[in-house]
């Protein structure tokens, strides 16, 4: 039997396994990703049905929360992390044929299920996306999580009829991947694109050359406001949450939409019902995780058309896998512009 590196989250022995969580990089055998165990009854769980070769995962928020320890992303123990892998069919019982290049974003990867921190992958087979011909899978790693929420919160803003013609957008957590990556797709569909940022000094010049057309503090945001705020905004994609997300929508102009697809502030919203009721605003939560077959195929659809891969790839930096618990302190830190792709090796 073939065993393979992997980052593995574990409860310490005390309390009856239910001590603090530690990350540790070991090598299985895929007799562990056939065997999960919960604190809670799984019910009717998915149809696992595909074997992947991992050859590229990242780090996302969730990733570094799952790798450090931290609360509130894994769901069983021990777990492999990583909400994304990217890599190559090898045996399905399902629509894929072995050597076939896929992706697979959320869907419970890295949560509840194990995840693409390892150098092979049990998944199903239904969630899984090709990876679209014009691009590398190293590519598709990149875009990964980040990029298919980015997307779909694109198209949120479109299916609420927001045009370019409209007025400007905000994207919270600009530097970050969501942030980035929407900031591109918007600028791409012709939108007038203001960035927020905790880094002005150092990255107004990257996310100028993403798209946006003005840089501003997240300071401007990140306290309490007023409920009703001078109406700026068009839409906004919101990677913040807390009183960002409040100041956001308190800003937005009549008729506008935030997607909501993070809380890296907090999970929080202290805000009021004036500006929904006032302004006629509308709050669209993403959820990346869930995500139908169909929606997945549609996002993956327009990344393909819409995603700049010079810039794409000049806002990625590969890792080895040794290096995720590392990349993870940094992310929780702040201290992680654009993607970070992990590739698996051994």
């Amino acid at each position: 039997m073939q065993s393979f590196p992997a980052w593995v989250v574990r409860r310490a022995e005390s309390d009856g396994g239910r001590g603090a969580a530690t990350a540790s990089l070991e090598t299985l055998d895929s007799d562990f990703l056939d065997g999960l165990s919960s604190d809670d009854d799984a019910g009717s769980g998915p149809m696992i049905d595909t074997v992947v070769r991992v050859e590229y995962s990242s780090v996302n928020y969730k990733d570094a929360l799952a790798l450090t320890g931290r609360p509130g992303v894994v769901r069983r123990w021990p777990l492999v992390p990583g909400i994304d892998a990217t890599g190559v069919v090898i045996e399905s019982h399902g629509p894929w044929r072995p050597g076939d290049v896929v992706t697979l974003n959320g869907a419970g990867l890295g949560e509840s299920l194990h995840g693409g921190l390892a150098g092979r992958a049990h998944v199903e087979g239904s969630r899984l996306v090709a990876v679209p011909p014009t691009m590398s899978a190293r590519q598709a790693a990149a875009i990964g999580t980040a990029g298919f929420t980015a997307m779909l919160s694109v198209l949120a803003i479109e299916r609420h009829g927001v045009t370019p013609q409209d007025g400007p957008v905000l994207v919270t957590g600009a530097s970050g991947g969501v942030g980035s990556i929407a900031v591109s797709l918007l600028a791409h569909a012709g939108f007038e694109v203001t960035a927020s940022t905790g880094r002005v000094a150092t990255q107004s010049a990257f996310l100028t050359e993403l798209g946006a057309t003005d840089v501003i503090d997240r300071a401007e945001l990140a306290e309490a406001g007023k409920p009703m705020q001078t109406q700026r905004w068009a839409a906004v994609v919101d990677a913040v949450g807390g009183p960002t997300l409040v100041n956001a929508v308190a800003q937005l102009r009549h008729g506008g939409v935030a997607a909501a697809c993070g809380l890296a502030q907090s999970a929080d919203y202290v805000g009021t019902v004036l500006p929904y009721i006032l302004r006629g605003v509308t709050l669209a939560g993403i959820n990346s995780v869930e995500a139908s077959g169909e929606e997945r195929r549609a996002a993956w659809d327009r990344l393909e058309s819409d995603v700049d891969l010079r810039l794409l790839d000049g806002l990625t930096s590969v890792v080895p896998l040794s290096a995720a618990r590392e990349v993870a302190d940094r992310v929780l830190a702040g201290g992680v512009r654009g993607r970070t792709v992990v590739e698996i090796g051994g």
